[in-house]
């Protein structure tokens, strides 16, 4: 922001790169890094508490009784695991170096939103096994419902963790 003689602020597109909303001529991206930044931290929180929510309705069930659900345990529990250790690390701000992790969180989200979609799809399949009204069944819509927020918070990661890396950010 920019001072007026009348000591009111003036907003310039120096100081705010979403007034020019991706300006193609003077090449002003559409975001900052900050906020980025921001909403990936956001998402990760979002990953780890909604996937806390999904396996835990699951493992709340019979569910031992359906093999696929063997395989939606797995992909649940596996990215919620890994999922809190890099939020672990990123907390700690943990630098290990020699390791590309600008790459390697962009790999991590594009395949955690890829199996958790598969996961999510296998489990809106099965729902109908259980029986309406019942726990299982309403533990199961309940969980794949959350499934699905949690494979588009992983896409959104992705998302935003292909922007960082396409910046050379490291």
């Amino acid at each position: 922001m920019a001072e007026n003689p009348n000591s009111r602020p003036v907003i310039t597109t120096e100081s705010s790169p979403y007034l020019e909303c991706g300006n193609s001529s003077t090449g002003t991206p559409w975001y900052d890094k900050e906020s980025v930044q921001n909403v990936s931290e956001y998402l990760i929180f979002v990953e780890v508490i909604l996937g806390l929510l999904v396996w835990a309705l699951i493992a709340s069930t019979e569910y031992f009784r359906f093999s696929p659900f063997g395989w939606v345990m797995f992909v649940t529990v596996f990215y919620w695991l890994l999922t809190l250790f890099l939020l672990i690390i990123k907390l700690a701000r943990g630098q290990i170096r020699h390791i590309p992790w600008t790459k390697v969180v962009l790999i991590f989200n594009c395949t955690a939103a890829l199996f958790y979609t598969s996961a999510a799809v296998v489990e809106a399949t099965l729902v109908n096994q259980g029986v309406k009204g019942h726990h299982d069944f309403n533990c199961w819509a309940a969980s794949t419902f959350f499934a699905f927020l949690v494979s588009l918070s992983y896409a959104g990661s992705a998302f935003f963790s292909y922007k960082t890396w396409t910046r050379g950010d490291e």
